[in-house]
């Protein structure tokens, strides 16, 4: 088997896979999208036939077509994300947090996991805080049914709920597809290599090929679990501002403070009055003398000769 023979071989190899990943593509699931376990839409495909000339070698291609009794039934795979925001007593914001943090490691890791939280706390009667953690759906869905008795009960309130959908079905299948043609692919390379010994350069090209298709299929599975990821446990955000008391301190912090700041700003703009009149003072002594001279000396002159 020479070199060219391989070449027909892996181009040969490189076509199937490339049809068995056409079957399961996004153009074949607009029509009839199917789960993941789902074998491959019935598409009338044949690749031929690949005759290597060299080593009389003759490459049959399997036939992708089938033959399917009805529809298949389609799946869908959504990715949620919520946001909820909540208008808290100062004092109620750090337990609500810590509440829900613990609530979620206690559902464990395979159910809810927190991503990110923080809490800010500007005085005694402001503070935020924020929680984003990725949770099941049933998980979150008991969450958002108690959440806003959990606020009434604090004293506070839901301010916004918003919950968004993204259709991952064409993604997931097309990149399912993709992977299980590389692995075909794979399988056929890895057969190439025991049954067919040739030479040292077809052995270092087939070789060369099928680590290309190694690392085509790991990227393939890290798409396709982060893609499953993202449906099966959605995203959850969560806001907690401060419910501001009217009576409160820093409700009158304000008026207080100008009481404070009086004296300081009227000796401020004393101060400024001073030295805006010792800035001009000298301009004026200037212009004062300028105005002296054309009064007493030029301008009489100037009255004389005209009469």
């Amino acid at each position: 088997m020479n070199t060219k023979s391989l070449r027909l071989a892996l181009s040969a190899l490189t076509l199937s896979a490339m049809g068995l990943a056409a079957c399961g593509g996004p153009g074949a699931t607009r029509e009839s999208a199917r789960p993941m376990s789902a074998p491959p839409s019935p598409v009338e495909m044949s690749m031929g036939a690949k005759f290597a000339a060299d080593d009389g070698m003759f490459l049959e291609e399997m036939d992708a077509g089938g033959g399917s009794g009805g529809e298949a039934v389609a799946q869908q795979y959504i990715a949620y994300s919520h946001s909820i925001g909540m208008r808290l007593p100062v004092n109620a914001i750090e337990p609500t947090l810590q509440g829900h943090i613990d609530a979620c490691n206690k559902a464990g890791p395979a159910v809810c996991m927190v991503t990110n939280s923080w809490m800010n706390s500007y005085s005694e009667d402001e503070a935020s805080a924020s929680l984003n953690l990725r949770a099941t759906p049933v998980w979150i869905d008991q969450f958002l049914n108690g959440v806003e008795a959990e606020a009434k009960a604090a004293k506070g309130e839901i301010t916004n709920r918003q919950t968004t959908a993204e259709d991952l079905t064409v993604s997931i299948i097309d990149t399912d597809a993709r992977l299980k043609a590389q692995e075909t692919l794979q399988t056929r390379l890895e057969q190439l290599l025991a049954d067919r010994p040739g030479k040292l350069g077809e052995l270092l090209e087939t070789e060369r090929e099928l680590a290309r298709v190694n690392g085509e299929i790991d990227s393939l599975k890290s798409s396709l679990a982060a893609l499953r990821q993202r449906v099966n446990m959605s995203k959850l955000s969560i806001g907690y501002e401060t419910k501001r008391n009217p009576v409160s301190q820093g409700a009158l912090e304000p008026l207080a403070r100008a009481f404070g700041d009086f004296f300081y700003n009227l000796s401020s703009a004393l101060a400024a009055v001073i030295t805006a009149f010792a800035v001009g003072l000298p301009w004026l002594i200037l212009i004062g003398v300028f105005v002296w001279i054309w009064l007493k000396l030029i301008w009489p002159r100037i009255r004389r000769k005209k009469s």
